[in-house]
């Protein structure tokens, strides 16, 4: 029995010595056009600096529509013949299942779109009428780009694919996977605003994380905290990223795949949570931002593992909250 006590305090002790050995590594930068943070807990001094900024650069080689030589590039200018890498076939796989999970809400394929809006990389247009938009509504609809044998195929080679909705989520999750494949659980990882935490910060807390009031006058401050349980955030806000026209008209970065319009919905901020990959919640809150209120009551209402805190004005421009946890 002697001996058994012993052996237990001696696995307690090496293990607290262990705990207390952890490092708290710490890296920010900048990738997908925004900065990152990354916190993690390691059992070293090392950073993995150089295999992170590796990740980040196949990712972006492969999925990022602003560099020319990327394979979305490539596919969006019509080559069929590119095969697709692991990161793109996986980017494509989820977005397909999310655009049947939304109801066509979540659609890479509004691409076209974006540029016309002026809210991608090519700026082709300012204005559309109806009539413009419903030719390009024409390109719209993820049904029409499909895998076959590691290639992309789609109905029109004039389909321009715009993962930018996931890509950051997409981004953030690939580097948790390594950190995960290195035996680190206990990590932050922060692109923009969107986030994937699993384990515990260095003083033994689950990761706690802000939501921002919607400010449209660029000034930020705090709406509400959050603690994430081994979980993914992401919030989708037509806030920051909008244009006025001289008229006074007012277009959004969010682009409606139902409508083709760049127009407000009744939502002012989405964000949402789920134990899942970082690119599903950032795929969901983008069409969440499109869907409008009541639609993604009835969303979360049968898809219960998505947790979300919505914000929204009502009829007198007072900020308002649903949240359904």
């Amino acid at each position: 029995m002697k001996k058994y006590f012993l052996l237990l305090f001696v696995t307690v002790l090496m293990s607290c010595k262990s705990e207390k050995q952890l490092q708290n590594i710490k890296l920010e930068g900048f990738v997908f056009g925004t900065t990152y943070h990354i916190t993690f807990l390691n059992s070293n001094s090392n950073t993995y600096q150089k295999s992170i900024d590796s990740l980040f650069q196949l990712v972006n080689q492969s999925t990022s529509t602003y560099i020319p030589t990327s394979d979305i590039s490539k596919v969006n200018k019509g080559d069929s013949t590119v095969v697709l890498d692991a990161f793109f076939t996986e980017v494509i796989e989820k977005s397909k299942r999310i655009y049947k999970e939304t109801s066509g809400y979540f659609d890479p394929t509004v691409g076209n779109l974006v540029n016309a809006w002026g809210f991608g990389p090519k700026k082709t247009l300012k204005n559309l009428d109806s009539v413009q938009v419903a030719k390009m509504m024409e390109l719209v609809g993820l049904d029409k780009v499909n895998l076959v044998n590691g290639k992309l195929k789609k109905e029109s080679p004039e389909i321009y694919l715009d993962f930018n909705s996931i890509g950051k989520g997409y981004g953030i999750d690939v580097i948790g996977r390594f950190l995960e494949s290195k035996k680190i659980t206990n990590y932050l990882v922060e692109i923009g605003g969107e986030i994937r935490a699993r384990g515990k910060n260095s003083k033994g807390n689950y990761w706690k994380v802000a939501i921002e009031k919607p400010n449209t006058d660029g000034t930020q401050s705090l709406h509400s905290t959050v603690e994430l349980i081994n979980e993914s955030m992401a919030t989708s806000g037509n806030y920051r990223k909008f244009r006025i026209t001289k008229e006074g008209k007012k277009y959004v970065h969010t682009v409606n795949p139902k409508t083709g319009f760049a127009t407000e919905s009744n939502l002012l901020s989405a964000s949402v949570i789920a134990a899942s990959d970082c690119a599903d919640v950032d795929a969901y809150a983008t069409a969440f931002m499109a869907m409008g209120l009541e639609n993604v009551k009835v969303f979360l209402n049968k898809y219960k593992h998505v947790k979300a805190v919505l914000i929204y004005a009502d009829k007198d421009g007072k900020l308002l909250e649903f949240k359904n946890f």
